[in-house]
């Protein structure tokens, strides 16, 4: 594995680590809102070992990142990065999008004629998400600004956010998706601006916010419209984004899409069982991006 840097849009600097070679058949791989590329790196080993060029990318604002000055950080904006990364790839590769990731990947194919992923795995994030189920993950991502005195407090607040997750009883983990501050604080690693930027956020004006929504699902359903590429979605069996109701619209806007549901999984599905995620997905890229 080797972490190298990535010229985004807007002129920001992206962190990524890649394995293997380019010369292999590619997967991209883009982490959830409040992740980071840490999150796939027992999948992306695991896909490197059989015999794949894999690259896991921090967004804008997440990670070892750059954080945007402007606050620019709708889906087109980390579509626009994503469009830029896949620069590293001598040929279409295929991409797994997680929530966030998945919204940008979309938002990325809309904005052009030519297919962009030779595969696209979504992951527990749809057209016809949720809105109270994205409102939850806003409230949880925007909560406790001024961090955490230590990180047993921040693994109170994760385990109370996922109650079906077993707490794990050492939280030094967490130094994933924590950084600590001069002061000794302990605060996550990306920018609140991703949440508190979002139309209607700082006024709960919930009218705006849906919109905002609205408009997020509109960008994700032309950019479905526009993929020709084999589709897999991958859904939290528990997952509160990802109803039962959004897997049958998803599958009747694009009927040749393929579906899993990871049982006991929530809307973090490769965090909550990771060998069911990461077999769901070498099944399907076995079958249309093969090493």
């Amino acid at each position: 594995m080797r972490t190298v840097k990535l010229r985004g849009a807007d002129g920001l600097e992206l962190t990524a680590d890649e394995w293997g070679s380019p010369s292999q058949p590619g997967v991209l791989l883009c982490h959830g809102a409040g992740q980071n590329r840490q999150a796939w790196k027992k999948s992306a080993e695991i896909l490197a070992n059989r015999g794949r060029f894999v690259v896991a990318l921090d967004a804008r604002g997440h990670g070892e990142s750059d954080w945007s000055d402007e606050e620019k950080y709708d889906s087109e904006d980390i579509g626009r990065d994503i469009l830029n990364a896949l620069e590293r790839f001598p040929s279409p590769p295929a991409i797994v999008g997680a929530s966030m990731g998945g919204m940008a990947s979309l938002a990325a194919q809309r904005m052009t004629a030519r297919q962009l992923y030779s595969a696209l795995v979504l992951v527990d994030i749809s057209p016809h998400f949720d809105v109270d189920g994205a409102r939850k993950i806003m409230a949880f991502m925007s909560g406790n600004p001024d961090g955490f005195a230590t990180l047993e407090e921040a693994a109170e607040r994760i385990s109370a956010y996922n109650p079906h997750r077993e707490r794990p009883t050492n939280p030094s983990g967490l130094t994933r998706v924590l950084k600590q501050l001069p002061d000794g604080r302990w605060t996550w690693k990306w920018d609140p601006a991703y949440v508190t930027s979002k139309p209607g956020f700082n006024t709960q004006n919930k009218d705006v916010l849906a919109e905002h929504m609205e408009r997020v699902s509109r960008i994700m359903s032309e950019g479905l419209k526009a993929t020709t590429s084999p589709i897999l979605l991958v859904r939290g069996g528990q997952s509160e984004l990802v109803t039962a109701s959004a897997v049958r619209s998803f599958l009747e806007l694009v009927p040749e899409a393929e579906f899993v549901d990871v049982a006991g999984t929530g809307h973090m599905v490769a965090g909550d069982d990771n060998d069911a995620f990461t077999d769901a997905v070498i099944d399907f890229l076995d079958r249309h991006h093969p090493s």
